[in-house]
């Protein structure tokens, strides 16, 4: 940790500032859990994050003592994973951790549970400046308020072989199935909206957040699937069902996956060589290109409002998801920075993943909406996506078969 001194002396002055929480005009900060003398914090992240002295957190910990002196701080960590926050803080905040890291999906019940706290003026410049609006959007409560610091987005994007396909190529889904084999998991719900939400239609309103739109088609959508009754008759198109996508990719019948950052390494096995990531492409829609969408969502740090020392807390979650903390986590997890202002950063712009997601999340994605009216979306679409891949939806049923599968959301 060659620049935390540097990194210290900037966020002491970043983050000098104690009025963090939103807290009514009358209230002092010992009212709120004051931020100067002791403090004692409990912090729950992967175990992976904590393992010794050198870890992440742990870095980050002594990092935040150097930046804020005034403060004697007792660290409490416990190996709480941010897909296991949303069930552990609920089961009792006034008992769960000062700080925490979640998945944005998390976000309503951890709300409802008053288990998270929203963030301050200065936590929605820090957002504001760090993150794309799918990101933001993906910690914005249906009040209106932020909730959380983006660390790591969740998407996916495209793995491909470049001595079958060029940088040029791989713009245009339908270059690639003229020139390669193609594997696109058409039978599952999360990537086959993508051509949908690309060509208008919306998931609970224009961003995502209004829980009273629910889910219109638009008026393409009946296109869209005639488009994709065509791909899934194509012989370059491979249904990628079960992981046979990236089985094909390492024996060679297969020139393209689509998947996240999970399976980096293994599509980097794989290919060899020939490894090389991308955004989702565009498709031709009736003459016109069309970007595909991808869901997206968020990994964050967020502080309880139950905690005793809520403006230390909320202080520390903000230094948690800093710029300087985030390259950290990428240095020594590898976790993919949420952070835009990372985007030109020598080491993570030469990591082709990073730079693919950075790409998705500004220009190839839709926010996951959270509500839970979306859970009923998955098992109709997948079903769709199936009834393509099995014929049973064609060009000429597009029409009734798509109408049908949306009146299922009404």
């Amino acid at each position: 940790m060659n620049t935390r001194k540097a990194f210290a002396a900037v966020l002491a002055v970043v983050l000098g500032s104690s009025s963090l929480v939103a807290c009514s005009g009358d209230e002092s900060s010992s009212s709120a859990g004051g931020a100067d003398g002791a403090v004692t914090l409990t912090v729950w992240t992967s175990q992976e994050e904590q393992t010794d002295d050198s870890a992440w957190l742990q870095t980050q910990e002594k990092a935040f003592e150097e930046a804020n002196p005034d403060m004697d701080i007792t660290w409490k960590n416990s190996v709480v994973s941010p897909a296991d926050a949303g069930i552990t803080v609920t089961q009792d905040p006034s008992a769960a951790a000062d700080v925490y890291l979640f998945a944005n999906d998390q976000l309503g019940a951890l709300k409802d549970a008053n288990a998270i706290g929203a963030l301050s003026d200065e936590g929605k410049e820090q957002i504001q400046q760090q993150a794309e609006q799918p990101l933001i959007d993906s910690v914005t409560g249906t009040d209106g308020e932020v909730y959380g610091l983006p660390y790591e987005p969740n998407t996916w994007f495209m793995y491909y072989n470049k001595s079958k396909l060029s940088e040029e190529d791989v713009k245009s889904f339908d270059t690639m199935l003229e020139k390669a084999k193609v594997s696109f998991p058409l039978s599952n719900s999360w990537y086959i909206s993508s051509f949908y939400a690309g060509a208008g239609t919306e998931f609970f309103g224009a961003d995502g957040l209004d829980e009273s739109a629910g889910i219109e088609p638009g008026a393409k959508a009946d296109a869209v699937t005639k488009y994709l009754a065509d791909v899934a008759a194509n012989p370059n198109f491979i249904d990628d069902a079960d992981g046979s996508g990236l089985g094909g990719l390492a024996n060679g019948s297969v020139d393209v996956v689509f998947s996240g950052a999970w399976d980096a390494k293994a599509a980097k096995e794989a290919l060899g060589d020939d490894y090389a990531v991308a955004a989702p492409p565009v498709y031709n829609l009736d003459g016109e290109e069309v970007q595909m969408k991808a869901f997206s969502g968020s990994k964050a740090v967020a502080y309880n409002p139950n905690s005793e020392h809520q403006v230390a807390a909320a202080k520390f979650a903000q230094f948690l998801a800093s710029s300087e903390s985030q390259k950290s986590h990428f240095e020594l997890n590898g976790v993919i920075p949420s952070d835009k202002t990372l985007a030109d950063d020598a080491d993570i712009s030469s990591d082709p993943v990073a730079v693919a997601l950075f790409d998705t999340v500004a220009n190839a994605s839709i926010l996951q909406p959270t509500f839970k009216a979306m859970s009923d979306f998955w098992e109709p679409a997948e079903n769709f996506g199936k009834a393509l891949v099995n014929g049973e939806v064609t060009k000429e049923n597009a029409v009734e078969k798509t109408k049908a599968w949306f009146s299922a959301y009404k």
